[in-house]
């Protein structure tokens, strides 16, 4: 065969095999369409037969298509979770929070009886799911909020199914409700606290133990539940102060165990990437807003309640007892963060308690400041100003707080004097050694540079001139013989002036 036949041919060949090639892209196209089709016709078959069902087995049926569908799909992805198709969120919207499709048709509602079989359905598969990853995207699919008006129900569903997993203890739910608060705007998660906090603490004062028991079950959901609940408590009002019981329920809990505050922060991956607006990394900020603001508001609210009796007082007294071991616990668990910051090479790169935050911090205690009269609520002000100068030293010292000394005087300057309060502005006195690295722990940037000094340890000893002669002393004269006194020279008879002891 020739070089002009042997092209021909490669050429036909290379031609035919492109046909090929385009024959069967197309067929792969044309089959993908058709399962389009097909899974389109098969939602709004579905939809149809729901529709024709009682409220309670719509809800159960959607339940199962759910498990399948993202069961399956995260079986078969190895990139990142998949995500839930529109027919399927539209079913969800519809048939178990009970938002229509169609306006002209009249929602189904559940009755109560069947609402709570529906929150025991719930109960039980998430506790039979046995792969956590299934129960996460299955949780996310039902309760991460779109943006519609169907966000309403999906928080009144949320708050009845986290309160009843609390009261029969479901731990799955529970730490996918912790991953929820930790993911979702902190506007959400304060709604979901104010849920639990009036199933627990206000309708049935009693019920406290039960949540108190939770702790030991799921220690990540308590973590949440308390950066949740110091958002939602912010002593703006005397509505928002803590209930008493909640207040003796977490100074329990960390208490017992002070790592509890750490938890999230130390199980978060440094490179995931939280929404805007979601509540703090660690409770720390909030209950420090609890320590430092507690003795100005309960003042406040002591003003106008002066003749409630001795009951208010030894309330008043065991609030700032707890007040008290809170405000311990949570210097001493910065000084536990410092340790984690150092193993991970962090200290100095990583603000656990943000700037803004304690700027804002400052603010409202300059505002309660302004509120009280200083004279009554002298002392109530001095230990609020202490609290918060220990809480600053203590986590600029640990390496929580990154702020300059300029930075901080700028932000107390509208804060009453303390003395404590001053001695943390104006830093340490002992300066660090110069082969030291560029931030240590212990040590705090100088505000006013070094004085050249001759006594340096590093500079050379000045030559001391010798010590003149002294002169030799002089004789001392003796002294002159004292008069002889009487025994009863200072009798007070013998005084001038009249006298008259004291009866």
């Amino acid at each position: 065969m020739s070089f002009t036949g042997f092209r021909s041919y490669f050429c036909d060949e290379q031609r035919s095999h492109c046909q090929l090639w385009a024959i069967n892209v197309c067929r792969l196209i044309e089959a993908n369409v058709t399962s389009l089709i097909i899974n389109s016709e098969e939602m709004s078959d579905i939809r149809h037969a729901l529709l024709r069902r009682d409220p309670l087995s719509a809800a159960k049926e959607v339940l199962y298509h759910l498990d399948i569908s993202l069961g399956s799909a995260l079986q078969s992805s190895t990139g990142p979770t998949p995500g839930l198709e529109k027919s399927m969120v539209e079913l969800v919207e519809e048939f178990i929070f009970h938002v229509p499709k169609d306006r002209n048709i009249q929602p189904k509602r559940m009755s109560c009886v069947q609402e709570l079989q529906l929150l025991e359905i719930m109960c039980s598969y998430f506790q039979e799911q046995s792969k956590d990853a299934i129960r996460q995207i299955i949780f996310s699919a039902l309760f991460s909020l779109q943006g519609n008006k169907a966000d309403e129900s999906r928080m009144a569903m949320l708050g009845k199914l986290v309160s009843m997993a609390i009261a029969v203890c479901r731990v799955p739910i529970l730490e996918c409700a912790a991953v929820w608060l930790q993911r979702t705007h902190s506007a959400w998660c304060v709604r979901l606290a104010q849920v639990l906090m009036d199933d627990y603490c206000t309708l049935v004062p009693c019920a406290i133990s039960t949540l108190q028991n939770i702790c030991s079950a799921s220690p990540r959901f308590c973590c949440q539940l308390i950066t949740a609940v110091t958002a939602l408590y912010d002593f703006s009002s005397d509505e928002l102060t803590p209930p008493p019981a909640l207040l003796e329920m977490l100074v329990g809990w960390i208490t017992e165990d002070p790592r509890l505050l750490l938890l999230t922060f130390i199980n978060t991956p440094l490179n995931s990437s939280l929404p805007l607006g979601c509540l703090e990394i660690t409770p720390l900020l909030g209950l420090l807003r609890w320590c430092v603001k507690a003795p100005l508001a309960y003042q406040r609210c002591r003003k106008p309640a002066l003749t409630n009796g001795h009951g208010e007082s030894e309330k008043g007294t065991a609030s700032e007892e707890l007040y008290s071991k809170l405000h311990l616990s949570v210097l001493q668990v910065f000084l536990m963060l410092q340790v984690h910051l150092t193993e991970q090479n962090l200290i100095g790169r990583l603000a656990v308690l943000p700037v803004e935050s304690v700027a804002t911090l400052v603010e409202e205690v300059s505002r309660l400041c302004e509120k009280l009269t200083p004279f009554p609520a002298a002392n109530h002000i001095q230990l609020a100003l202490d609290r918060l100068a220990q809480a600053l030293q203590v986590a600029m010292a640990t390496g929580a707080l990154l702020c300059a000394r300029e930075d901080l005087r700028a932000l107390c300057s509208r804060l009453p004097h303390n003395n404590l309060l001053q001695l943390v502005m104006s830093g340490p006195v002992v300066q660090p050694p110069p082969h030291s690295g560029p931030f240590q722990p212990n040590m705090y940037p100088h505000i006013h540079p070094g004085r050249p000094s001759a006594l340096s340890p590093h500079s050379p000893h000045p030559v001391l001139s010798p010590h003149p002669a002294l002169s030799p002393h002089r004789p001392l004269t003796a002294h002159t013989a004292h008069p002889s006194l009487s025994p009863h020279a200072f009798h007070p008879a013998a005084m001038a002036f009249p006298y008259r002891p004291i009866r």
